[in-house]
């Protein structure tokens, strides 16, 4: 444990820097591909055969491109994105290049949780906002969604701590963050604490994100009971 310390206190500044990279990558990401997402969602469910708007055609294409990308290993979809991040932001390397591919990779899965996330709604509280005059829009602003918020709350939180997994490995290719430090100082300079060091990094931060979440998620429940 001393030992660690000791290196701790070496590596104090990078691992500062390194922490702030990752936390940098994961919200941003989370943010966009929930922008993203969490329409897709929305799209899927009132799309389907029993939905508000029944739409075969959307509802086929939307399935197939959100299981084709979630299908892809992050680690490719990553290197397959390059001239694409490249492209759009002139360089494929760096923190803020880095959230191009996780965003591409958690948006299919966050339309999921969310899907999943509105259909296990009761639909009798559906009908009772039909049965009122409620228009689909209204119905899914003001019964859907906010009926679904403290499974969508714990969805976030998946998301996140899946996104600090997908930072570290997009260290592997210059992106930044304490999966880069790990990469750098650890393996390539053959520095086993300073890997060992990274993962507590990340493990605590991963804790934290999951009780910060859990906790969010029983209170919204607590009110809406």
């Amino acid at each position: 444990m001393l030992e660690l310390w000791t290196v701790f206190l070496e590596f104090k500044v990078v691992l500062w820097d390194g922490l702030l990279e990752t936390l940098y990558m994961t919200f941003m990401a989370v943010a966009i591909a929930y922008a993203v997402g969490l329409p897709m969602g929305v799209l899927l469910v009132i799309t389907q055969p029993a939905g508000l708007m029944p739409n075969k055609f959307i509802h086929m294409v939307l399935g197939f491109v959100v299981n084709t990308f979630r299908s892809i290993p992050f680690i490719i979809l990553l290197v397959l994105l390059i001239p694409f991040t490249r492209m759009l932001l002139n360089t494929a390397i760096g923190a803020t290049a880095a959230i191009v591919p996780l965003v591409v990779a958690s948006a299919p899965f966050i339309s999921r949780m969310v899907e999943t996330s509105l259909n296990e709604l009761d639909s009798g509280v559906i009908d009772a906002a039909k049965s009122m005059g409620a228009t689909n829009f209204q119905i899914i602003r003001k019964v859907m969604l906010p009926e679904s918020i403290p499974s969508l709350v714990r969805g976030f939180s998946i998301t996140t701590i899946m996104l600090i997994s997908f930072s570290a490995m997009a260290g592997a290719v210059g992106a930044g963050g304490l999966g880069n430090i790990a990469i750098r100082y650890g393996f390539q300079r053959f520095r086993t604490d300073v890997m060992i060091l990274t993962i507590i990094i990340i493990v605590s931060v991963v804790a934290v994100v999951q009780f910060f979440f859990n906790t969010l998620a029983a209170k919204i429940d607590k009110r809406i009971v």
